[in-house]
This record gives structure tokens, sequence and C-alpha cells, in this order.
């Protein structure tokens, strides 16, 4: 009955204590009173399941919290350094670029100057007025650096600020009239010299030649700072000294010992150890310069060639050594190209040191040598010879030595050696490998010794 039914049954829930029969109610078994009361161990078990399922999931999210806590890091380092090498990569091919394009620039500058003396030379020859007048252009030096710093600085100085800062390559006391003619009376006679035996070789020898035989002023440099700075020994400057010397033989011996030739080749030569003695003396008594300083250096140096210089040409003028007519029949044009492209080569030798590596400028002035022998070949002033072009590629090769060169080398000996013992290991192990396997399909055993 549905009275009975609802009065009899007593409804227990899990984990109370349910009335037995002594109380004086009369249960009637029933299935919904059997289905409640079996029901009951399967709803504390479903509890305990449930409790316990809830358990491993509470202490799964601790643990993978707790992991990703210490992932978090890793993760955090791992961008880092990706983030690093992205940099690094970036900033090296940056390096690369502005390489490229020093050398470009380097070459080119350096072979246009070559050329338009040789143009000049045609209408009018006075190589020692051609050398002041473009030695006065370094004077822009600064100017233009200080250009550059006001273009690219996020804290610009004042022009006076600035020289006084950079004017610290002569000293704590900055530039004063003593050292001003103290120390750049030296390099300006040394850089006179440089200029103007280099313009007095190329009216002896094609553009090619002299321009070959200047690479030499990198064996020069080894072998002063060797003696004079003391610099530790190395294998490369005795065998760049040993090729450029042999170079400057056999480019003497492409003309046959002429005469020309040979006082072409000395002048050539001459400008090249002048060269190189100005680089040692430069690190000598200045030490190391940045852009800056060295900008300062070079339009000091214009300066005391515009002061102290000027009475040379003069003298030069009146006693008919180097003459013309008059001001207005001088090849401006050709003598403001060279002056330009003389302070577009200095300017540019200067800011590739800092902008990219330093072997890169080496290698766009040799690559002056190639292109002033296209230059030659298109204006058929040049007849290559096996002697002549052997003596180029020897001068060539030996100014772009590396400097650890021997060091290098035997490095690369040595990983050879590794590596083909590493072979020879190799070539053991599978032979008695495959000893073994052929042993044991025979049925043998064979130890290899």
């Amino acid at each position: 009955f549905p009275g009975t039914s609802r009065s009899s049954v007593t409804r227990c829930k899990p984990g109370t204590n349910c009335p037995s029969s002594h109380t004086g109610i009369s249960r009637q078994l029933s299935p919904l009173s059997v289905t409640e009361d079996s029901s009951a161990p399967i709803l504390e078990l479903q509890s305990r399941g449930s409790s316990g399922v809830c358990g491993h999931r509470v202490e799964r999210q601790n643990r993978s919290g707790d992991d990703g806590m210490q992932t978090h890091p890793e993760n955090s380092s791992q961008g880092n350094r990706l983030k690093a090498r992205c940099l690094s990569c970036t900033a090296v091919l940056l390096k690369a670029v502005w390489g490229l394009l020093i050398i470009l620039s380097v070459s080119s500058s350096w072979v246009g100057t070559t050329q338009i003396v040789k143009i000049t030379y045609k209408n009018f020859y006075c190589p020692f007025f051609m050398t002041w007048f473009s030695t006065n252009w370094n004077i822009m030096f600064f100017p233009v650096y200080y250009s550059g710093h006001l273009a690219t600085a996020q804290e610009k100085q004042s022009p006076m600020k600035k020289f006084r800062e950079c004017s610290r390559i002569f000293g704590e006391d900055g530039l004063t009239l003593k050292l001003f003619l103290k120390r750049t009376a030296p390099f300006s006679i040394l850089w006179t010299l440089t200029n103007y035996l280099y313009l007095l070789a190329l009216k002896k020898l094609t553009a090619t030649d002299v321009s070959a035989l200047f690479c030499c002023n990198k064996a020069f440099v080894f072998l002063l700072s060797w003696i004079v700075l003391k610099d530790r020994f190395m294998g490369v400057r005795i065998v760049a000294a040993i090729m450029a010397i042999t170079g400057i033989v056999m480019m003497a011996y492409a003309d046959n010992f002429h005469a020309d030739s040979i006082i072409g080749v000395a002048f050539a030569v001459g400008s090249a150890s002048t060269s190189a003695l100005y680089k040692v003396l430069f690190k000598m008594f200045l030490g190391s310069a940045n852009f800056g300083e060295a900008a300062h250096f070079v339009s000091t140096l214009g300066f005391f060639n515009l002061i102290f210089i000027s009475f040379t040409p003069v003298v030069l003028y009146f006693t008919k050594v180097e003459h013309w007519s008059s001001f207005a029949a001088l090849p401006w044009g050709c003598l403001c190209g060279m002056a330009g492209l003389w302070l577009a080569f200095n300017i540019l030798v200067n800011v590739g040191v800092v902008l990219t590596y330093p072997i890169l400028i080496s290698i766009g002035t040799v690559l002056s040598v190639p292109g002033n022998a296209a230059v030659d070949l298109l204006k058929q002033e040049v007849i290559f010879n096996v002697v002549r072009l052997a003596a180029t590629i020897i001068i060539c090769i030996g100014m772009l030595l590396p400097e650890e060169w021997d060091e290098i080398t035997l490095r690369f000996i040595n990983s050879l050696k590794e590596k083909k013992s590493e072979e020879h290991v190799e070539e053991m192990t599978d032979s008695s490998v495959h000893l073994r396997s052929r042993s044991r399909v025979n049925g043998t055993v064979s130890i290899p010794l």
C-alpha cells in the first residue's frame, strides 16, 4: 500500500546511525528499502572514491604548479638566450654589411685617387704642390667627425668641449703650443714624405705597380714593431717581409731593371717605409686612439702643414722646380678631386676600424691593386707578363697573411691528425665487430688482440 510503504520506510543517510527494529516500528521489506539500504555502502564507496580522485587531482595540480614554477625560469632563460643569440647574429650581420661597404669604399677611393693623379700628370706635374694641397684638406677631418657626432649621438656636446675631449691624445693637459710643435712636426714630415714619394713613383711606374708596392708597408710595420716596439716575435712578420722583398725584386726585374723602373720602385718602397714608420711611431708615442682622437690629430696635421710647410711650394715655384703659368691654368677639378678622395680614404680607414674588422681595411687596400690593373688595361697603359703578375700576387698574399697564421696552421694540422686517428679507431672497431660476427656464424670465438 502506498501509505504503509511511506510510513514503514526509513531513509538513512550515509554515515548516520539508522534506527533498528527494536524501536517498535515495524518495517516492511520492500525493493525500495533494500535498495536504499544496500546503496549506503555504494554511496560511501563513491564518496571515498570521489574524494580520492579529488585528492589525486589536487596533488597533480599542485605538482603541475610546482613543475610550472620550476620550468618557468628555464623557459625565460632559454628565451633570453635566444634573444641574445638573435642580437649577436644581427650585430655580426650588420658588421659584415658595413665591412663590405667599407671594403668597396676604401678600394674605390684609393683607385680613384691614383688614377686622378695619373690624369693630372698629363698637363700638370707638380708633385709637392699636389701633396701640400691635398694635406691641407685634412683640416676638414674633425668637422666631418663632429657632424657625425651631432647626427648620431644622443648627448650632444659643444664643438669646444668635444675638441678638448679629443685633444687628450696629446696628454692630460690637452694640446699646447709645445706639444703642437713637438708631436705634430715629425708626423707631419712623415705624412708629407709618404704622399710625395707615392706621387713621384706614379710618374715612373704604372698605377698597378705603385699600388702593389705600397702594400708592402704592412710587412715593414711588422718588422719595425718587432725592432722598435719590442713586440712578440711572430713567424708571419718574417714571411711577410720575405714575400715583400721578393715582390719588390720581381717588380724591378719585370722591366729588365730599367733605370726609370728601379727609381720608381725605390720611390714606392720609400713611401711604404715612411708610412710604416709613421704608424709605428704613432703607436709608440700616442698609443691607440679612438675615432675622435684620430680625427683631431689628422686635422692638427693639416693645420701644421698649412702654417709651417706652405713656404716649401713657394720656394719651389720661384726656383722653377715646380712652376706654372697662372693660378687660372691649374687643373682645379683634378686637384680637388684628388684631395677629396684622399681625405675620404683617410676617413674611411679610421671609420672602418670602429665599425668593422681591421682586416677588412687591409682587404680594401689590396683590392685597389686589381682595380688599378683593370683601369690600366682599359687605358692600355700596362702589359702584364708572368713576372709582374707573380710579383703582384706575392705582395698581396704577404699583406693578407693573418698575424697568428703559424699557430692557426699548427691547430689545423693537429685537428687533421685527430680526425685521422678517430677514423682509424672507428675502422678498427668495425673490423673487430665484423670478425666477431663471422666467428659466431662459424661456431668459433676469436678474441682480437
